[in-house]
């Protein structure tokens, strides 16, 4: 088994390709080991001294390590973690377990502009930002102003402010006029 590595624009996160799929469908944000019991790779991940989170996506883990932690030191572990994981047969996630499909629910009669705003993150924003080894996924929109949530490479990452301001905001306003601003929300 080969593991190609990529590094993010967040330089406390690597993105991990083992070459097979990791998730059928959806992602699986895991920011804290208390997080990682819905997934057999996650606990291994976070068995490594020094992460302190483990995105999944399709084709794709990213891990993210502490400030104090070399990865020079922590990428073989982290590598010797992920290659065990898929030599010994364990599903990725637990029967039973949530993957999360993206986009959170909205009621009310906004309907239409947060479907459009769905259907431009799904086809501009999130392929670009799975690059890079995160997603990004809507949370709400009330009074012009949407939310969107950050994970793997994308949560705490420098420059994912300029992305939301620069980028996603930008975009969102030119194609849905009733769109006046984006915020990041944790979740």
């Amino acid at each position: 088994m080969f593991i190609q590595t990529e590094s993010t624009p967040n330089p406390a996160t690597l993105k991990f390709m083992p070459g097979q799929t990791v998730l059928d469908m959806g992602t699986a944000d895991f920011p804290s080991p208390e997080a990682a019991g819905a997934s057999p790779l996650a606990k291994r991940l976070f068995a490594v001294d020094g992460v302190t989170g483990v995105f999944f996506g399709n084709d794709f883990v990213t891990v993210t390590k502490t400030d104090s932690t070399d990865w020079d030191h922590m990428k073989p572990a982290v590598l010797g973690a992920i290659m065990e994981h898929f030599q010994s047969g364990q599903p990725v996630m637990s029967d039973g377990a949530a993957q999360a499909g993206g986009h959170a629910a909205h009621e009310g009669e906004d309907g239409e502009i947060v479907g459009q705003i769905k259907e431009l993150l799904d086809s501009r924003v999130r392929p670009a930002v799975a690059q890079d080894g995160g997603d990004i996924t809507f949370h709400g929109f009330d009074r012009g102003v949407v939310y969107l949530h950050m994970q793997g490479a994308c949560a705490g990452c420098p420059s994912s402010t300029l992305t939301l301001k620069m980028g996603i905001e930008n975009l969102l306003r030119h194609y849905i006029p009733e769109v006046t601003e984006v915020r990041p929300v944790a979740v």
